[in-house]
């Protein structure tokens, strides 16, 4: 099923211009609330939630978030429409800006679970689960997805599913520029093995321009994501563990992708700022190594960074909830790497 070039098409929200991908174990919402101080307008996303989860588990934990992440997307992992419907429906009703499904991830625990990359070959059950989500919310509902799956390099698989979910009303697409080999390889295998081909990704934004195209996979710096958007003419650009473990590549993006008269970040300030943070999560009960293991590469390649991180590293995990003591940790570790500028 193809989409008519007649139908109206809505424009990409600036905000897909550079978007973090949504990452197990590490985008959780103090990494989101951390990577948000260093760029005001990059889309951010959180780690792909199961239906079951938000249906059957601690709701409130897996939905909550700050306020200061928006705009923050959730991703969610299910194929059962009714489900889907109902747990985009508890996200908005969070204040999520988007909720994405996930048909990307190439994890055998995912595969048994009927969700992720496996549901490139049932395009038809993605679609529906599209438009139930999108007659249960008014928010946008975009899916993330591969180019492919096992080691067919045609492009009709990702053609039949775009066609689908664009009929069924979803405007954006995430395309990771891979297939998913679903036969034995790793998660982290099926993010360096398979071999990238941005062309497939330019192409399906040429043959289908009424749609928004972001394109995710192999992309490690500012001028990567611009030379992306250049040379394909695309909507947007998603970084992963890029992103992740080179965070200062954020302080950047406001200004060089999005054309924003920003001031230049201070590290110290985000220092300072999730100094705050941290003391507030902790009254709640969060540990503080929670919330630094997030900031280790923060002052990556800047004198004194591995006494920064290995500080952080040995130090917080002993603090837990205690405040005053997460303080002086903090402080101390921002000593290694301004020194001078430390004291409050």
């Amino acid at each position: 099923m193809q989409l008519s070039p007649a139908t109206p098409a809505l424009p990409a929200p600036l905000s897909h211009r550079f978007c973090v991908a949504p990452m197990m174990d590490l985008t959780d919402r103090h990494a989101r609330f951390f990577l948000r101080l260093l760029s005001r307008h990059a889309r951010l996303y959180t780690e792909m939630v199961t239906t079951g989860a938000l249906l059957h588990g601690d709701r409130a934990r897996f939905l909550r978030f700050d306020r200061a992440e928006h705009p923050v997307a959730i991703q969610l992992g299910g194929s059962d429409p009714a489900a889907l419907a109902a747990c985009a429906a508890f996200a908005e009703a969070e204040g999520y800006d988007e909720v994405n499904l996930n048909v990307g991830c190439p994890s055998d625990r995912v595969q048994s679970g009927r969700f992720g990359a496996c549901l490139m070959a049932e395009p038809a059950l993605v679609a529906e689960g599209v438009a139930a989500m999108i007659a249960a919310v008014r928010i946008p509902v975009t899916v993330k997805t591969r180019i492919g799956i096992d080691r067919d390099d045609s492009t009709e698989r990702l053609y039949t599913l775009v066609d689908a979910v664009a009929a069924a009303g979803c405007r954006t697409l995430i395309v990771h520029a891979r297939n998913a080999w679903l036969d034995g390889l790793s998660p982290k295998d099926n993010r360096e093995i398979p071999p990238l081909r941005y062309p497939v990704v330019g192409q399906l934004k040429r043959d289908r321009p009424w749609l928004s195209i972001v394109i995710n996979g192999g992309l490690q710096t500012i001028d990567d994501c611009q030379q992306a958007l250049d040379t394909f003419a695309l909507d947007g650009v998603m970084l992963g563990r890029a992103a992740y473990y080179s965070p200062w590549l954020l302080a950047d993006v406001d200004c060089s992708l999005f054309g924003a008269a920003s001031p230049p970040i201070d590290r110290r300030q985000v220092v300072e700022a999730m100094i705050d943070y941290a003391c507030a999560r902790m009254a709640e009960g969060t540990p503080l190594a929670s919330i630094t293991r997030h900031m280790l590469a923060l002052y990556q390649a800047v004198p004194g960074a591995r006494a920064w991180r290995r500080l952080l590293s040995e130090r917080a995990p002993r603090v837990g909830t205690a405040q005053p003591q997460a303080i002086e940790v903090m402080r101390a570790a921002l000593a290694c790497v301004e020194p001078g500028r430390a004291a409050a």
